[in-house]
């Protein structure tokens, strides 16, 4: 019965997490695509390349909302057998397809405003963009540093980094527009002589992207090329192993991530006289204690050796 419940009361905690994700997610999805085609209209219309660059960003946004909904379906799907582990990297694929795609977007804004910066220094004369790409940005800026707030707060809270990853994203595309208020603004009331200031914002813009990518990107690589857990994370682990009554010591500790999960292998010794079921309800304890401090889909593996002589 109680067993039951707990199952229950999981799987109630998984489908709150995916609906609040899901729900994140098409809002963000969902104001990215009027973005798109309100900034998209105002560049044309006020011969603005930045602004229709920018357009181009929030439509790589639009792109990652439409993998967190499908990678996070994924990833919340139980265990079956073909994935004993759970299906948690699928987030973290995600999260690394959102890094990636941030990486490629900053490296294109860069790549563009360096261009038009040469062209400055050529002589060039830069276009000066009309009013109505400068309101656009101003309302991108606001909507989009809200939507980086309000998806990063759920993300947190559903403890998904493929949704806090996907806020990031917001917040590169509110700081790509202020980049291009700055530019646009500086172009239409400063004059001709100032209207490098757009390529030369974005350039700024483009490396806080970059830094965002690489920042999202390196903790998935970790994870899947099968990283261990933190040192502090770990002494936490073998502090609460030994804790239990009966255990001596812990040896060959193996930790890693399973997306949102962790997953704990180790050796322990204990009094060899002890009976069988003593020492399972010393295992089953430390099993308790685990889950309670990483989460009950946390994975974990105990293998108890008698305790040597002399030792």
């Amino acid at each position: 019965m109680g067993m039951t419940t707990v199952k229950q009361d999981e799987m109630a905690c998984a489908a709150g997490r995916q609906h609040a994700i899901y729900r994140v997610t098409i809002v963000g999805a969902v104001l990215n695509l009027v973005l798109i085609i309100f900034k998209m209209l105002a560049g044309i219309l006020g011969r603005s390349g930045a602004m229709v660059a920018d357009a181009i960003h929030s439509l790589s946004d639009f792109v990652t909302d439409v993998i967190v909904l499908v990678f996070v379906r994924i990833s919340n799907k139980p265990r079956d057998v073909d994935h004993d582990y759970g299906h948690g990297k699928y987030e973290t694929l995600a999260t690394a397809l959102i890094g990636v795609l941030l990486f490629v977007v900053g490296v294109g804004v860069l790549a563009g405003r360096c261009s038009s910066i040469l062209a400055y220094l050529r002589g060039e004369t830069l276009g000066q963009p009309g009013m109505v790409a400068l309101w656009a940005a101003v309302v991108s800026v606001v909507t989009k540093e809200w939507l980086y707030r309000y998806t990063r707060a759920v993300g947190r809270r559903a403890n998904s980094k493929a949704v806090v990853a996907n806020a990031w994203h917001h917040r590169s595309d509110a700081l790509s527009s202020v980049g291009t208020m700055v530019g646009v603004g500086g172009a239409i009331l400063l004059g001709e002589d100032w209207r490098v200031l757009d390529p030369l914002a974005a350039v700024v813009v483009s490396v806080f992207i970059l830094k965002v990518s690489v920042d999202l990107v390196r903790p998935c690589v970790d994870e899947l090329l099968e990283k261990s857990l933190p040192e502090d994370m770990e002494r936490d682990i073998t502090r609460l192993v030994l804790s239990a009554g009966g255990v001596a010591h812990l040896h060959n500790l193996c930790t890693r991530r399973i997306g949102n999960n962790v997953a704990i292998e180790f050796h322990i010794c204990m009094d060899g006289n002890l009976s069988l079921t003593e020492a399972h309800r010393t295992a089953s304890h430390i099993e308790e204690l685990l889950r309670e401090a990483y989460g009950e889909r946390t994975h974990i593996v105990i293998h108890v050796e008698p305790l040597e002589p002399g030792r």
